[in-house]
């Protein structure tokens, strides 16, 4: 709730305040926070404190994404970021057991903190603002507020749609005939093919146009999901899951670099942001309500669902952007 909250809020911030003092203060939300938490043990002011630390993490996701939506090359550097997202969690994940064991839940504070404090000397070399950056995309335009919600609220029912379904898809894999430790397995495995979709992105670019890589990142969401509607060997599953890993990671940051062309100042990039971590938040609730005893068939379906209106909904503003970036580049091709 903390991280929603302060996506929500840097859509005011944005354009308001220093982007350095933004870093600075939210890395300094996350190091002390986390400390302060050591020493907490009331349970309403661990509530708190998680909060307020929250709320630092998504000023610095929010912010760092318009960044990397101010840049010339926005797919292939929204592609990079998630990569390195990405590659941080196949790295951490497997040493968190360790810490835990070795340090408790004590040695896992200190390394979060220790971690925040990594970006501290990286903040003077950012932009103090929007105005300051010189290498924006030379397609972006602005649209009209129609296409752009039309845009956001594609972004929001996305992920609605995909943490509907990531969810519970360890318990589909149980349900559909699979192992807990093949699922396991599979799960993991398939953080490599997110990876490897997050790269597609960064090598292909925008040389195809967003279009047709929506569409086929979105529809290659919802085909493999499916499959789970009936029983499936380990196999079979490990191929499920590895797929929707691959194309969600891809589609990703081709949605956040539609929104940067979106409007040539970076605050439709913070607003996506904002109704990703909405679609986040919302996306496990939607499941719960639609799970039936030992069912996932629902959610299955709503997921698909979900997904092919997120298309629908995307389409017409990566279009109109198209078309205004041609008649943009046609007019300063004959003066």
């Amino acid at each position: 709730m903390g991280m929603t909250l302060g996506t929500i809020a840097m859509m005011y911030l944005v354009s308001r305040s220093n982007w350095r003092v933004i870093f600075t203060i939210s890395l300094l939300l996350l190091i002390f926070g986390n400390i302060l938490t050591i020493f907490i043990n009331n349970f309403y002011a661990f509530c708190c404190i998680r909060f307020i630390t929250g709320i630092g993490g998504g000023f610095i996701v929010s912010l760092s994404y318009t960044v990397f939506g101010l840049t010339a090359k926005s797919d292939r550097n929204f592609a990079l970021g998630i990569f390195f997202v990405l590659l941080y969690s196949a790295v951490v994940y497997p040493l968190l057991p360790f810490i835990f064991n070795s340090a408790g839940m004590t040695g896992l504070l200190i390394f979060f903190a220790c971690f925040a404090v990594v970006g501290l000397p990286f903040v003077r070399i950012m932009p103090t603002s929007g105005e300051e950056h010189l290498d924006i995309d030379k397609n972006a335009v602005e649209i009209d507020w129609v296409n752009k919600g039309l845009a956001l609220t594609a972004m929001l029912i996305f992920f609605v749609a995909n943490f509907a379904i990531w969810t519970y898809l360890f318990r589909m894999g149980i349900v559909a005939g699979v192992s807990e430790q093949s699922v396991a397995n599979s799960l993991s495995i398939s953080q490599f093919l997110g990876m490897a979709g997050a790269f597609t992105c960064a090598i292909v670019g925008a040389r195809f146009g967003r279009s047709p890589l929506l569409i086929l990142g979105i529809l290659g969401c919802a085909v493999p999901v499916m499959f789970l509607l009936g029983s499936v060997g380990a196999l079979i599953y490990a191929v499920i899951v590895c797929a929707y890993q691959y194309f969600w990671n891809m589609t990703h940051p081709y949605l956040l670099a539609a929104m940067a062309s979106f409007d040539p100042t970076g605050k439709m990039v913070v607003y996506a942001t904002a109704m990703q971590f909405i679609g986040v938040s919302l996306g496990p609730a939607v499941g719960a309500m639609l799970v039936r005893s030992d069912s996932f068939t629902v959610v299955i379906y709503a997921g698909i669902g979900l997904l092919v209106i997120s298309l629908f909904l995307i389409l017409p503003p990566v279009i109109r952007e198209a078309n205004l970036a041609k008649q943009r580049i046609t007019a300063i091709q004959h003066g």
